[in-house]
């Protein structure tokens, strides 16, 4: 009898990018997971190359290809970092298959969002503006100290980055600006019904 391969298999997205290739070699480096894919723009200088040499692993037999639907037939779930218009097209893949689409990605348009937002009542979707734990953190210290301000204060964010960046705001200053002001209305809506 043959045995069966228990290992989540993931299919990453944007395999030639920085994000990417430190996906590839995170799966590679996590028990219980398997590379199912490794998925790039068709323009992409990466494209036919190794996905292990990429990631600085060696060879794993593992090509980056431009169509990931062939790919998604035989995995369980999307890591994706690449560009907002990418994303639209990942997030009806993935949910057409019924796989899971976790999208680091950032920068959507409040109507990309809305599709994305489509996309996961068929699909399970996790999508953040920053995926570190850090990050994720401060951003719950940031809503708990919202919640001692008043109307006397502004809240501003302020952010730097390398000049590869090709979104801004970024989606962590998103994500810290959006969790003080869903702290700071409530605080406003609940003084105005006082």
């Amino acid at each position: 009898m043959a045995a069966v391969d228990s290992n989540l298999r993931v299919v990453i997205a944007g395999a030639g990018g920085r994000m990417g290739r430190t996906l590839i070699h995170a799966v590679a480096a996590t028990k219980g997971l398997t590379l199912a894919g490794a998925v790039d723009a068709p323009s992409s200088a990466v494209i036919g190359r190794d996905a292990g040499e990429l990631a600085g692993l060696g060879n794993n037999g593992i090509s980056v290809v431009a169509d990931a639907a062939p790919l998604l037939r035989s995995a369980d779930a999307l890591i994706e970092f690449s560009i907002p218009a990418a994303t639209m097209g990942f997030a009806e893949l993935a949910a057409n298959a019924g796989l899971v689409h976790v999208i680091g990605t950032t920068g959507h348009s409040a109507e990309e969002d809305a599709v994305i937002a489509k996309a996961a009542s068929r699909a399970t979707i996790v999508k953040s503006g920053n995926m570190s734990l850090g990050v994720n953190l401060v951003a719950a210290l940031v809503k708990r100290v919202a919640k001692t301000l008043n109307d006397e204060y502004d809240v501003e964010i302020v952010e730097m980055h390398h000049n590869k960046k090709i979104d801004a705001p970024s989606g962590t200053a998103l994500m810290l600006g959006r969790a003080a002001a869903s702290i700071l209305l409530s605080i406003r809506c609940a003084g105005a019904t006082a």
